[in-house]
């Protein structure tokens, strides 16, 4: 094996040029992705639109569980960063050590719980008859799958803060390569495979998540080390990843119970226009995972300088993420207001489905910008070890804004009512990230807990 290496730093150099690199890779990496989510909702829909319904119930359940092990390794990722950011690489390593050990207690136990559960979750949701079956085998196989891809995707956040800006993508790209080309030979059954359709699109998920978990093995035990040797310690770590990690896996899980009370709004108006909307959000997520990209150089590049006590780089770098969000929301606004037919044709041809999701997709990406202020914003409260703002701001863009306004608005103008509130919210809450971030980071530089 070879040695560690010296830590890649951002607390010296250019700001941009770093949140470039850093912000180039995520995007990358983010947008195969959801092209390849996109690409996997493309096959569904050759197979049935019932079995596009009973993905788009599994996919925000996928969401809330993704974002729960997020918050561990945001939690990891920000002791990393400010380890690094002190020139301590020892503490860095024994949090992404016990990071791990945490993802994979968290992962395993609500796999094998959801083995159980899913069905009973999915009819809650609204999910019934041929829908629900579906959506329940879709899920017992994807399970299978979680707990690599919790270990692929914590990693790729401590990878970064230890200063790789690099090797993130690859593990972000392998995977859905791996699921978009094994997809047609399980799903459709070709080369002589038996086409399991829905159930084939799983096992596909599968095999990427296999790949990602080979790749962060190379990195952290074959390639650079960043292992500690021992659990000793544990307890202390895991309390102080927890108590960042709690709040922002509470702040991502509103995100995707925003989508789960959305579909659940939109499940009165049929599963023609759930299909639509799940069909939309996955054209929409191709665009939002520029400004979720940009957003993934803030731990890094907030931490570590907080970690340094380089504060003028704090203000800078969250300008540069400002300002790069909103211009590419403007750009990506633009393209789905030309092409939204186009694309949404090329998933599925039926006609009410292409007019549910057309609509979606004219007014929602006109927030994409005020969208990647609240991400932003909510990276750098991590980042600095303060995540209850993020958690407040994350729940009143769900219960305070946009649960009235979609209420209001759905009983007025129907499903686009609720599309229109997504929009509203969005905006509202950006604005108020922006300036509470701002307000934060600024009065804390006066007491920083490091």
């Amino acid at each position: 094996m070879s040695t560690a290496v010296s830590p890649g730093s951002f607390t010296e150099g250019s700001i941009r040029q770093h949140v470039a690199r850093l912000s180039g890779v995520m995007i990358v990496g983010f947008l195969t992705m959801t092209i390849a989510n996109l690409i996997e909702v493309f096959y569904i829909g050759q197979v049935g639109k019932l079995q596009v319904a009973a993905y788009s119930f599994a996919f925000p359940v996928a969401m809330c569980m993704n974002a729960l092990t997020r918050g561990i390794g945001i939690g990891a990722a920000a002791l990393i960063a400010q380890g690094i950011g002190r020139g301590d690489p020892s503490t860095a390593a024994r949090a992404a050590t016990h990071g791990f050990v945490l993802v994979i207690i968290f992962t395993v136990s609500v796999a094998v719980l959801g083995q159980y559960h899913a069905d009973v979750l999915f009819g809650v949701l609204g999910a019934t008859g041929d829908v629900l079956s579906f959506a329940d085998q879709y899920a017992a196989i994807w399970l299978i799958g979680f707990p690599m891809m919790g270990m692929a995707m914590v990693a790729n956040g401590m990878i970064r803060a230890f200063g790789d800006a690099t090797y993130p993508g690859l593990i972000m790209t392998s995977g859905p390569i791996a699921q978009i080309v094994a997809g047609p030979f399980l799903i459709f059954g070709l080369a002589g495979l038996p086409a399991l359709g829905l159930e084939g699109a799983a096992w596909a998920f599968n095999l990427g998540c296999f790949v990602q978990l080979l790749l962060v093995i190379n990195w952290f035990v074959i390639r650079q080390l960043r292992i500690s040797p021992t659990l000793q310690g544990f307890i202390d770590t895991a309390t102080n990843i927890l108590k960042v990690g709690i709040p922002a896996a509470a702040t991502n899980l509103i995100n995707p119970f925003f989508m789960v009370l959305v579909t659940f709004l939109l499940a009165s108006f049929g599963p023609t226009v759930v299909a639509g909307f799940g069909v939309a959000a996955r054209l929409e997520a191709v665009a939002a995972m520029v400004v979720v990209g940009i957003s993934g150089s803030v731990v890094p590049m907030v931490g570590q300088n907080w970690g340094a006590g380089r504060f003028e780089r704090v203000i800078e770098t969250m300008k540069t993420c400002y300002v790069a969000g909103h211009t590419w929301g403007i750009t990506a606004a633009i393209i789905m207001w030309l092409l939204a037919p186009f694309f949404v044709s090329l998933v599925n041809d039926d006609p009410a489905l292409i007019e549910a999701a057309v609509m979606f997709l004219y007014i929602v990406p006109i927030s994409i910008g005020f969208m990647g202020m609240i991400i932003i914003a909510t990276a750098a409260f991590n980042a600095i070890r303060r995540p209850l703002p993020a958690l407040g701001l994350s729940l009143a863009r769900l219960v305070l804004v946009f649960y009235p306004l979609a209420l209001f608005l759905g009983d007025t103008w129907g499903f686009t009512g609720i599309f229109a509130a997504i929009a509203l919210s969005n905006m509202i809450i950006g604005v108020v990230s922006w300036w509470w971030c701002r307000r934060t980071l600024v009065s804390a530089m006066g007491s920083t807990d490091k």
